[in-house]
């Protein structure tokens, strides 16, 4: 190794020049090697307890390998060995990494080791040397020594571990994008490398529900930046941590897209378990008051998860900052129908809707306020005007004045139906303009 940690301690090894009392210092911790590998674990785990509290079995057998492995490469190294490239401190950094265990406890046992070696050195030395002058010396010199050899494990294991865990990360993402990739743009089921992916990954199991939720700000230039984007997907798996239901979340086509699944029965004899779409919305609306969701309704296979992204799609898209999460089972019919229409019904409104707008400009939306508060009232005028805090004789007046404009007796059910269906259309004209002017400015 080349690198300046490696170096210092190769210096440092030269420091100590060698000879008789060097080597009989090694022998002294020969003989003691398996005291000093008891002393390095219960050390370890008596001052970190990230190693004993950690539930994966194998980061205490690794911990009871790693320690006698250091003892061995600083005998081999006190006896006039070179400094070699320490795979060994790789090879255990790349485990931590993919078993997840913190970086800085691996940090941390390696500084309780540097105190236990450089007590174990000094006494090695003190107990060979007789003239004071010199075993000062030569326990300034295994001092040094030891701090090398930690900044050099140190810095060995962090680098490692750091990498590791960037290529895990990319390979997790490699195949969390395929995943998604498959469950949202559907699959032939005769192709058995996608139905192997599938089931490695638990989707084909039975009894499942699956969901699908898009999330973006209320501002969707802000996806555009990768950082920004990373912390929303980032923010919204936080907001499901200790959950039950299972998320593959990621970023895609400039949202945050999530497919939610949990056990839709436990047996086939059992009733269905609670709307999952519903179930997620408590959470979903702890996510920001800057974050736009859309929610689809749930569907019983991964084949049917292609509809559910585009039933999530059209939530999001009447998404605002009065309804920041929109489950699509709650849009109204009438709703949908205006939005998919879009340009081309308001092309073809009635010839009388120019006028009906304008009127109704004029009277600060009284009139769609009173068609809408007669139809909630079922068609009743005496609760139309208690819900709308007038007399009668104004919705009377109301009615009338909608009449003159537009020909259409109100108080008719179909001439309401058309009523309400273009006041409607006014509503979602006006709600678009406001986005229409915050995207105007967005390359």
């Amino acid at each position: 190794m080349t690198d300046d940690s490696t170096l210092a301690l190769g210096e440092a090894l030269q420091r100590l020049g060698g000879g008789p009392v060097l080597h009989a210092a090694v022998r002294y911790l020969q003989d003691n090697t398996a005291r000093i590998n008891g002393e390095l674990g219960d050390t370890v785990l008596a001052q970190i307890p990230a190693f004993s509290e950690s539930r994966n079995p194998n980061v205490l057998p690794d911990l009871g390998r790693h320690g006698p492995a250091h003892t061995a490469e600083i005998l081999r190294l006190l006896a006039g060995g070179q400094v070699g490239d320490f795979d060994f401190v790789r090879e255990h950094a790349r485990r931590r990494a993919e078993q997840h265990f913190p970086l800085e406890a691996t940090l941390h046992a390696y500084r309780c080791g540097h105190k236990v070696f450089s007590r174990w050195l000094r006494e090695a030395i003190l107990s060979t040397l007789s003239s004071s002058e010199d075993a000062q010396q030569m326990v300034a010199a295994v001092a040094d020594f030891a701090i090398e050899y930690t900044d050099a494990i140190s810095t060995i294991a962090a680098g490692a571990y750091v990498s590791h865990t960037r290529l895990l990360a990319d390979v997790a993402g490699d195949q969390r994008a395929e995943l998604l990739s498959i469950l949202l743009e559907g699959y032939d089921e005769s192709d058995g490398r996608v139905a192997n992916i599938l089931r490695d990954a638990g989707y084909l199991e039975r009894r499942q529900a699956f969901c699908v939720a898009l999330a973006q700000p209320v501002d969707p230039a802000e996806m555009i930046n990768p950082a920004r984007a990373r912390r929303l997907a980032d923010s919204i798996d936080a907001t499901f941590q200790g959950s039950r239901t299972r998320r593959l979340i990621d970023i895609r086509q400039d949202k945050v897209t999530i497919v939610f699944s949990d056990t839709r029965r436990v047996s086939g004899w059992t009733a269905p378990q609670t709307s999952l779409a519903r179930s997620l919305t408590p959470q979903l609306m702890m996510v920001g008051n800057a974050v736009l969701i859309g929610v689809s309704n749930d569907v019983p296979s991964t084949s049917q998860i292609p509809t559910a992204h585009s039933e999530a799609l059209l939530a999001l898209q009447l998404a605002d900052v009065t309804q920041r999460v929109v489950q699509f089972s709650e849009i109204p019919a009438q709703r949908l129908l205006l939005h998919l229409a879009g340009e081309r019904f308001r092309r073809v409104l009635p010839a009388w809707s120019g006028a009906f707008f304008a009127a109704d400009d004029r009277a600060d939306g009284a009139l769609t306020a009173t068609l809408r508060a007669y139809a909630n009232t079922n068609m009743n005028v005496l609760k139309a005007a208690g819900r709308l805090a007038v007399h009668p004789n104004t919705i009377y007046a109301r009615l009338q004045r909608i009449l003159d404009i537009t020909g259409l007796e109100a108080r008719d059910y179909h001439a309401l139906t058309e009523l309400l269906l273009v006041a409607e259309c006014k509503r979602s004209v006006a709600a678009a303009a406001p986005e229409r002017s915050a995207g105007a400015g967005v390359p």
